[in-house]
């Protein structure tokens, strides 16, 4: 007779089993495209803010202040993202996932559409700024919210032998969100004189967001509930106070996700955002910078696939352990290609890092996480390790570097020792963890 908890293992795989190949698909697609459409709209902000938003809204006489007044807006919003992710989590972990993303996806596309009509400091002056932080904000809530849930979409329809590569799909969703935000701006920045674009050019791509939303809305109505939860509602296990279990019960675990993070978060918005200013600072054209950025972001689409289809065969630990020391050894590299002043090595260099380096953990890093929480509190675990380690390097990277550049004389060496501090972080947190590769997602 076999022990219950032999049963309890045999009767998740089974379930997994049971899924129809159509649904998984389904389910996969909806991940993906969700995740694109929000990070589209947070990322355009962080683009714009390293181009746009200190000239029209925190303008000064001096142009490093201002730069980092807007970079501050950007990173304000990593200090609400955690309050997202408990908030919409605990929806997430009473009432079920997909109702959830509906909520958060339509809160990031009407904040993101009023951006794009927001007057600026020439026109209502000390108001702009502040309903521009205030809206930023809100795109912070609802992306808090949404990331776990986009990841859970994949990952607890995912079969077990295939759930790297189910989790690295909205991950890469970020990535295209990143490269359709760069698009459109580059092209933008292209097409239209500079006088042209700061008067009302850069409004458009915010404002065409909602489009995207609609779309996005529709394809996750299409989607049932996912299997893992199904389960815990079947079992009448959701917890009342999922935050409360959390930090009673898994506490280790959620201090395990904020240290990974810290790594993944630093290097993404190393390359996604403080490049750009760093770049245009350099001597570089903004078109050529963004242009870098974009051609990263789709090389890392792929190699995040392959990297996430790999763990699956060698382990997540692995895959995360040798791609951040890869990472460590690459960054004063680097800074010093940058240096070279050739568009050419600094795209090459680009590509490197963020194209390849940083797939390797970025692509594990969703079904890692999820891996280390039971389905009842699996959201509100997610995202509260995820938006706190967000919080505390992500999103201040971009205005801790440029004021690292600005106390030292332009010296990137402070930056470097930073970043590599961050690697060092999230090295001992996945060194001291177990590898759940393999194993069942709710045994």
């Amino acid at each position: 007779m076999s022990s219950i908890g032999e049963t309890h293992a045999y009767a998740a795989a089974d379930r997994a089993t049971l899924i129809a190949p159509g649904d998984r698909r389904r389910a996969l697609f909806g991940s993906a495209i969700g995740s694109m459409i929000e990070w589209y709209d947070y990322f355009l902000y962080g683009t714009m803010s390293a181009i746009v938003f200190g000239k029209l809204f925190f303008p000064s006489s001096d142009a490093l202040t201002s730069q980092l007044l807007a970079l501050a807006s950007f990173a304000l919003a990593f200090l609400i993202r955690p309050i997202g992710g408990i908030v919409f989590a605990h929806v997430g972990d009473r009432i079920g996932r997909k109702q959830t993303l509906v909520v958060t996806l339509s809160l990031m596309g009407v904040s993101t559409m009023l951006i794009g009509l927001m007057p600026t400091y020439a026109t209502i002056g000390v108001w702009a700024p502040v309903l521009l932080t205030a809206l930023r904000l809100v795109q912070g809530l609802a992306l808090g919210g949404e990331w776990g849930g986009g990841l859970l979409l994949a990952v607890e329809y995912s079969p077990r032998e295939r759930r790297g590569f189910y989790g690295a799909v909205p991950q890469t969703g970020a990535l295209l969100g990143l490269a359709l935000g760069n698009i459109v701006t580059a092209t933008l920045a292209a097409v239209f004189p500079e006088a042209d674009f700061l008067a009302w050019g850069w409004r458009i791509p915010f404002v065409i967001s909602i489009v995207l939303v609609l779309i996005g809305l529709w394809i996750r109505r299409q989607i049932d509930e996912t299997p893992s939860f199904k389960a815990v509602a079947a079992r009448r296990a959701t917890r009342s106070a999922p935050i409360v279990e959390t930090f009673r019960h898994h506490w280790r675990a959620v201090l395990v996700v904020i240290g990974a993070k810290v790594i993944e978060t630093s290097t993404f918005f190393l390359f996604a955002t403080f490049a750009v200013s760093y770049l245009v600072g350099l001597g570089y054209a903004r078109v050529d910078a963004l242009n870098m950025v974009l051609v990263a972001a789709l090389v890392a689409i792929p190699v995040m696939l392959l990297f996430g289809a790999l763990s699956d065969r060698i382990g997540r630990k692995t895959v995360f352990l040798a791609g951040t020391v890869a990472m460590m050894a690459y960054i004063p590299v680097f800074f010093w290609l940058l240096s070279l002043h050739s568009p050419a090595i600094a795209t090459a260099a680009m590509v490197l890092g963020f194209g390849v380096l940083w797939s390797t953990y970025g692509s594990v890093l969703g079904t890692f996480f999820a891996e280390s929480f039971p389905a009842e509190v699996r959201y509100t675990g997610v995202s509260l390790g995820y938006q706190v380690g967000a919080a505390l390097v992500g999103g201040p990277m971009p205005l801790i570097a440029t004021a690292l550049l600005a106390s030292y004389g332009g010296s990137y060496v402070p930056v470097i020792v930073f970043l590599l501090a961050c690697g060092l972080v999230s090295l001992i947190a996945v060194g001291v963890t177990r590898d759940r590769t393999g194993k069942p997602l709710d045994d």
